[in-house]
């Protein structure tokens, strides 16, 4: 690639952490990350290592240098351990992008009871979170001295102001919505000289969509006027975006990428 085709990357000589990366929408930011430029690229896992590891590989394929870190949201030591991981690695962080979160949908936790669920998701979604959040711009005022400018995004969901029924709806709009509510306000803390967007999916094929059944996969695709599901990659591109120089008179945003709310779908009965 030509130098003037580096500088033309939206990610040129950047650094970045991107929370729950070892999969999903965190995998693909990543690595979009990488590929649009950065160089170099913290990925946060909790707990899948061979997950985190296979993004690293794909990062580095990318010509991007990699730090694997990990940390559990919800512990305010292990928080502060990857601001502190951050920081000491690069004295200028011009991204961070809040995607951990708690997978309620897929494996032994889908079976746990409404509540139980929702306690985890409020644990790492919302307070650890928000909590991070604060930390990394205590940080980043004090030490951050950087020719870029610098983006936190956060992650919200297309339908958190809106309600879906269910118990899928009643966990995740209520936390997405505080996550949202919560950007919205750190932007208008820390503006001009950090900003602070959400970038809110709709239905994206991750390891739930993936392994769904027939009226979840229509659904999903009916509710999108380009009539398909949304990709980790839809997303990332997204975040990229928001989080790069190219957008830095966009803050305190919510950027919904869910192909077009299709109005004109009717919602049946759940089989």
């Amino acid at each position: 690639m030509s130098e003037s085709s580096q500088l033309n990357l939206a990610m040129n000589g950047s650094n970045v952490v991107v929370t729950g990366a070892s999969s999903g929408i965190g995998r693909a930011v990543a690595i979009e990350m990488a590929r649009q430029g950065a160089r170099h690229v913290l990925v946060h896992y909790r707990s899948n290592l061979t997950g985190a590891e296979d993004t690293a590989a794909q990062v580095r394929s990318q010509g991007a240098e990699v730090t694997l870190t990990q940390a559990d949201l919800s512990i305010d030591s292990d928080r502060r351990s990857l601001v502190d991981s951050a920081f000491h690695r690069d004295s200028s962080i011009h991204a961070w992008v809040n995607n951990a979160g708690v997978d309620v949908l897929t494996g032994e936790v889908a079976n746990l009871a409404f509540e139980e669920k929702l306690e985890r998701l409020l644990a790492v979604d919302v307070m650890g979170t928000i909590l991070l959040s604060r930390l990394v711009v205590d940080r980043w005022s004090s030490e951050c001295e950087s020719g870029l400018p610098s983006s936190m995004v956060f992650i919200g969901w297309d339908q958190a102001s809106e309600g879906m029924e269910g118990e899928a709806g009643q966990m995740f709009g209520p936390v997405k919505a505080a996550v949202s509510a919560f950007a919205s306000n750190l932007a208008q803390s820390i503006a001009p000289g950090i900003r602070v967007n959400t970038v809110a999916p709709g239905w994206v094929k991750t390891a739930w969509g993936s392994d769904t059944t027939d009226y979840w996969s229509d659904r999903a695709k009916s509710q999108s006027l380009m009539a398909r599901w949304g990709t980790p990659e839809d997303v990332a591109r997204a975040i990229v975006f928001l989080s790069s120089p190219k957008s830095d008179f966009i803050t305190g945003q919510t950027i919904n990428v869910n192909g077009g709310w299709n109005r004109r779908f009717e919602r049946k009965a759940d089989s």
